[in-house]
């Protein structure tokens, strides 16, 4: 007898998640994809850019060759999408796909509205573009306790902090977090603002520019140059971006949608946090399954779905005790959940 497939939202990665622990992850998981990883590598030899799997086979994790845009957006962009093709799909029914800031581009890809040669295509050059034009960079800040409870006030004395400096924006809103964006002395001056906590807030994000801020008008309008609208399609899988708007297959305005990627996705407030709870509202799955490599997105998809109230589940302890009787969130990241959603070859 045949047990009815789990539908699943599944939710791409940014940014920052291929750390020293990820360091080998595609020879790891993904030996079995030479093919695709060649594809891709054919694009990055072409401009002189050392190979994915080059920097994947390294000896040791430099942090500051892999954390660089034009390296860091492919290495991850590749990772995301061969985990996204290993998702057993006897056991899973994908209803919709979204992802958190870089992690939009890879969700057109696993969405269809882009090939994965394009998807490639354009994560690599919208991360050369990033690392080339760099500009400011970005700060992390909870407003939640360490019970993910919200602390009251605490969004709206961001949100003033935010007022008061001029060229500090709010990049994304990351569940019970805040992505600041700014000029390096925007930054500084909210730094020396933000009380210490927890031992490690505020915290720069190395490598990173002012992404989703109009800080990055220029990288927008490069963008545009180098990737044209024939390369988008009609996607075969809903897709969520990073307003919460649903991009559905057969009926995607796809002028629009590389006008919205190329254009507003790249200078406005990205909410990560709205984009998972119109996933769980419009799709109701039965599981989210976050693509690797890392597991950092694990927390503030979580903290998404608290703030939501969904299935009656608003604090962190809820949460835990859910995922440990019954994981609801799958990440491909975590060694133990990994096979729940990829069977091992």
């Amino acid at each position: 007898m045949s047990h009815a497939k789990k539908t699943a939202l599944v939710i791409c990665p940014g940014r920052g998640v291929y750390n020293a622990p990820e360091l080998g992850y595609l020879k790891t998981h993904h030996s079995d994809k030479p093919d695709l990883l060649s594809a891709f590598d054919a694009q990055r030899t072409a401009l002189n850019q050392p190979s994915i799997l080059e920097l994947d086979s390294s000896d040791r994790f430099s942090r500051s060759k892999f954390t660089r845009g034009d390296n860091a957006s492919g290495l991850i962009y590749a990772c995301s999408f061969a985990d996204f093709l290993s998702i057993d799909r006897d056991t899973f029914d994908i209803v919709a796909v979204t992802g958190n800031s870089m992690g939009w581009y890879t969700a057109l890809a696993c969405g269809g509205a882009l090939s994965p040669e394009d998807g490639f295509r354009t994560v690599n050059t919208m991360g050369t573009i990033m690392h080339e034009q760099a500009l400011g960079g970005q700060l992390v800040y909870p407003f939640v306790d360490e019970t993910w409870q919200e602390k009251l006030g605490a969004k709206q004395a961001l949100l003033s902090l935010v007022e008061s400096i001029d060229d500090l924006h709010v990049s994304i809103w990351f569940g019970g977090m805040i992505v600041l964006a700014g000029t390096d002395e925007a930054l500084a001056e909210a730094e020396s603002k933000l009380e210490k906590i927890q031992g490690r807030f505020p915290m720069p994000l190395p490598n990173h520019g002012a992404f989703h801020s109009p800080l990055m008008q220029a990288n927008s309008a490069a963008g545009r140059k180098a990737l044209p609208e024939t390369l988008f399609q009609q996607p075969t899988i809903p897709m969520i971006d990073g307003r919460g708007k649903i991009w559905m297959p057969k009926a995607c305005d796809t002028s629009a949608l590389w006008d919205y990627t190329l254009g507003s996705q790249v200078t406005e407030t990205y909410d990560f946090t709205r984009s998972v709870q119109t996933g769980l509202r419009e799709f109701a799955p039965d599981c989210l399954i976050i693509l690797g490599p890392g597991n950092t997105l694990g927390g503030a998809t979580a903290q998404a779905m608290l703030m939501a109230d969904w299935q009656g589940q608003s604090t962190k302890t809820h949460f835990l005790e859910r995922q440990a009787d019954d994981p609801y969130m799958l990440a491909m990241g975590h060694s133990d959940q990994r096979p729940l959603v990829a069977p091992t070859r």
